[in-house]
């Protein structure tokens, strides 16, 4: 019995020995952490790193926390005196724009058309009828690009019985003007024509105005009178015959002297580099005789407008070259 005894005592022993070593075996440092672990400890530990950021998305980040400076007055709304125009070809019109705060402190105008061979529109709003169709002509706030506007152009049938190329009033030995037509000087012609002068003036050059409108028969009588002179040939190379006039259409003025060394004066030179800049050009400039049908006329200026006058000027072509049109007598 006591050695029975014994042997059970020590059997137990032993499985506990053995019990203790597999549980030290299964902590060892060989093991690694079940998958779900391993994982778990990965992303926690890349969730708390700090992300990088790059420059630009610091600039970025610095940009968008910037405010507003909050003393500057901004455009809100822009409201126009009427939102439908109706024209004829050649005739123009311009809404009246208010922008609201009336104490905004930019309240310059962005003008827009949405088809330029219906309707054109300048820097100040002034629209004008190039061809038959409807359009939108779209008035913008440079301050504020959500402070817009809108005016729905009509354009219908040309005021009287004259042509008009992109909005331009012609007239050359293609396209005549009816003898009815009688518009006197252009307004805006004329107050362009000043600013020039007090410019030149400015500058020590004096420019002044020897001819400007001539009617229908007003030109009749000179050119009968140049081509008893000189003859039919010769008469057409430096006058108009009657209708086809530019001095009729109330946009041109003849400068100084009627002599081609005046493109030669300092005067002429001045003329000729800076007149662009007031709205006009040199309408019959030097070897394009061949092209415009007139000799080189360094005081003969046409009035554009400021935008049509820069671009034919940047262009270096003379007007009939500018509009790919023609100026030929039919006879």
């Amino acid at each position: 019995m006591k050695y029975s005894f014994k042997i059970m005592v020590a059997a137990m022993v032993v499985a506990m020995l053995l019990s203790s070593c597999a549980k030290q075996s299964h902590l060892s440092s060989d093991d690694t952490l079940p998958e779900e672990t391993t994982k778990t400890v990965e992303t926690t530990a890349k969730e708390t790193e700090p992300e990088e950021t790059t420059a630009d998305e610091t600039e970025e980040a610095d940009a968008d926390t910037t405010e507003a400076d909050p003393s500057k007055i901004g455009v809100e709304s822009i409201t126009l005196d009427k939102y439908e125009v109706k024209i004829k070809i050649g005739e123009s019109d311009m809404p009246w724009v208010t922008m609201l705060p009336e104490d905004a402190e930019d309240k310059t105008e962005i003008w827009k058309s949405s088809d330029t061979k219906v309707a054109t529109v300048n820097e100040y709003g002034k629209i004008t009828g190039v061809g038959e169709g409807e359009c939108t002509v779209t008035v913008t706030s440079a301050d504020n690009k959500k402070a817009t506007a809108k005016v729905k152009v009509t354009v219908k049938g040309s005021a009287t019985d004259v042509t008009y190329i992109k909005g331009i009033l012609i007239a050359n030995k293609t396209y005549a003007l009816p003898a009815t037509y009688n518009p006197g000087e252009d307004a805006d012609a004329k107050a362009a024509l000043t600013e020039m002068i007090n410019a030149a003036a400015k500058e020590g050059i004096n420019i002044y105005k020897i001819s400007g409108f001539r009617s229908y028969s007003t030109q009749e009588t000179l050119y009968n009178n140049y081509v008893k002179r000189d003859g039919q040939a010769a008469a057409d190379r430096y006058s108009a015959r009657p209708g086809h006039s530019e001095h009729q259409t109330g946009l041109a003025f003849d400068l100084n002297s009627l002599e081609q060394s005046f493109g030669e004066t300092k005067e002429g030179k001045w003329l000729e580099e800076n007149c662009w800049k007031y709205g006009f050009i040199i309408r019959y400039p030097k070897s394009k005789e061949s092209v415009t049908g007139y000799m080189y006329e360094p005081w003969h200026v046409r009035y554009l407008g400021k935008d049509t006058a820069k671009k034919v000027y940047e262009s270096g072509l003379c007007l009939e070259e500018y509009l790919e049109i023609t100026s030929v007598y039919a006879d």
